[in-house]
């Protein structure tokens, strides 16, 4: 995320959003992720959603990740490093959504929000999803945020990738033992 903002050629939808709040009212980009989070997983609470370890440090750790990577990484000069800071930071995003879902600790809290309207209002998981984008982009967008060519691309590329990475990352189901037959996990010897 922050690796877009230095690139200047647009924010995925949240970002633009975040930013925009960063303009208006000041605080940081990181620290916005942060309360933004916070107050989406209180929209869960309608919804019945249940929060996880890694929607806690999803909520706890992007932001301040985020304002860490933007006061260590300047903006680049040039077209191409701009557009190769861009795509990498497009294709990290990718990959880090495949190691966070996959890992089963909780979705985000915008995750959770999409997945949570899907099963209250019954509307698709693509419609909800984009309600959503379009909502805090265009709110962003009113608040000053950057939208621009890596806003498309990151709406273009962002589920390809993340299709892609959760195919590796996904971490294997804990089988389920059936009544009465020995736990072989409980078992198998440890080493070291």
């Amino acid at each position: 995320m922050a690796l877009m903002l230095r690139s200047g050629l647009g924010l995925d939808p949240w970002d633009v959003f975040h930013q925009g709040l960063q303009r208006v009212l000041g605080l940081t980009v990181g620290a916005w992720v942060t309360i933004c989070g916070a107050l989406v997983l209180l929209l869960w609470i309608p919804l019945r959603q249940r929060p996880g370890l890694g929607t806690v440090a999803n909520v706890l750790l992007i932001g301040a990740a985020m304002d860490l990577t933007l006061k260590l990484v300047g903006a680049p000069q040039g077209l191409p490093a701009r557009i190769a800071l861009m795509a990498g930071a497009i294709v990290l995003n990718g990959l880090a959504s495949g190691l966070y879902i996959g890992a089963r600790f909780g979705p985000g809290p915008r995750d959770g929000l999409m997945t949570g309207l899907h099963r209250r209002t019954g509307r698709s998981l693509r419609l909800v999803r984009t309600g959503i984008e379009v909502t805090v982009l265009v709110a962003g967008v009113l608040l000053g945020g950057t939208a621009g060519v890596g806003t498309v691309a990151y709406a273009l590329a962002i589920g390809p990738l993340v299709q892609l990475f959760l195919r590796w990352c996904t971490a294997p189901a804990a089988p389920e033992t059936a009544p009465g037959a020995p736990d072989t996990a409980a078992q198998t010897p440890r080493k070291g």
